[in-house]
């Protein structure tokens, strides 16, 4: 299963490749969305429905922010629409965008199984689908696809750990525990897989010990530690569970956390165990540069996120939402590693990056949060 996952990453590897397309996502998708603008006379009255799976999370309000804003830069009307993660409730959003006359819709999904029905209709209203950065499966009627390599992300994770604790080196054993995200969504079993194929190895080793027992056997298993709805609170009470069950006679070394919301979830139940920062703090990873985590990261009470600039993402998607509206091809560059369970869906993948507390001036460099968001 391994070697599976690791094709999943093979079209990105590469950085230089990668990063000097994404630089170009921003100039050329203004340059695709002005033709579009001006060359197309109906542009004015087309809609693009965006649906976001929830605004409980911080991500995905800048997203769709983000997506929304650039859209009506290039003169296209939008529907934007939050689920509160319940899917009938996306699933009568994305009804009403198809009765408003949508020309596209671009969707990152609550569950990644269940929107087939309405995608039909969609199909058989001409209208085109984009699957943001969560991949939506079992149905032929996603077009394309455009996300960050989530396998790359998992790995990242994974090689922090093994670098942190000098695991190559061989030293060990150490106290693992390990959370996998929400079982709903498709991206989660690409960050843990990426993960768990460096780590388990250890696991395998000795070098790294799971008291609680839940360490999945393969990546396959992963969904058996799953967190539904990547819930902070849900993340808090599961780790406040292995602790009192399982470490009241030793310390937990390093917790795989996938995302930021679970970070933060499994920070709280650290502190509420009376972990303080300094060097007998456990190693703990996460994902997405949440404001809080990287306050948390500064404070030392998370090691590491992985960064995905969803700016870029946005970009990306609004140059193919143009390139369907003109008729133009969409700029993809990976047409064979997602597979939906009904065909290869095509794809744009970005490039993640790791942040530190040493490395934290990236996200302010960027832009994307001011040294007084920080406090700095």
């Amino acid at each position: 299963m391994s070697l599976s996952w690791r094709k999943v990453a093979a079209g990105v590897v590469g950085l230089g490749l990668m990063v000097s397309s994404v630089a170009a996502c921003s100039s050329t998708r203004s340059s695709t969305s002005g033709s579009t603008s001006s060359g197309t006379a109906a542009a004015s009255d087309t809609l693009i429905g965006i649906a976001m799976p929830t605004k409980s999370l911080e991500r995905w309000n800048r997203d769709g922010a983000h997506l929304e804003e650039l859209l009506k830069a290039d003169g296209f009307k939008t529907s934007l629409q939050y689920a509160d993660n319940k899917v009938d409730q996306q699933i009568t959003q994305l009804q009403n965008m198809i009765n408003q006359g949508a020309k596209v819709l671009v969707i990152a999904s609550i569950d990644g199984t269940a929107l087939g029905p309405v995608l039909d209709t969609a199909a058989a209203a001409g209208i085109k689908v984009i699957a943001y950065d969560r991949l939506i499966n079992k149905t032929p009627n996603v077009d394309y696809y455009a996300t960050f390599d989530n396998y790359g992300v998992g790995k990242m994770q994974g090689q922090y750990i093994e670098k942190a604790l000098g695991l190559a080196d061989g030293k060990g054993p150490f106290n693992l525990e390990p959370f996998a995200g929400s079982p709903d969504d498709n991206n989660a079993k690409f960050f843990f897989a990426g993960a768990w194929d460096v780590l388990n190895p250890y696991v395998q080793k000795g070098q790294l010990v799971v008291p609680s027992g839940k360490a999945p056997k393969t990546d396959d298993d992963w969904a058996s530690i799953g967190i539904q709805g990547w819930s902070s609170d849900t993340a808090q009470s599961e780790m406040q569970n292995r602790l009192n069950s399982f470490y009241t006679d030793k310390k937990v070394n390093v917790v795989l956390s996938p995302n930021d919301s679970l970070a933060l979830g499994i920070a709280q139940a650290l502190q509420g165990a009376g972990y303080a920062p300094g060097d007998s703090y456990p190693v703990l990873t996460g994902q997405d540069a949440d404001k809080a985590n990287v306050l948390n990261i500064l404070a030392g009470k998370q090691s590491m996120t992985v960064w995905k600039d969803t700016r870029q993402l946005g970009d990306q998607v609004a140059k193919m939402v143009s390139e369907i509206v003109s008729g133009k091809d969409v700029t993809v560059n990976d047409t064979t590693s997602y597979n939906n369970g009904v065909k290869n869906v095509p794809t744009y993948l970005l490039d993640p990056q790791v942040v530190t507390k040493d490395t934290v001036n990236i996200l302010t460099d960027s832009g994307f949060y001011t040294k007084a968001d920080l406090g700095q």
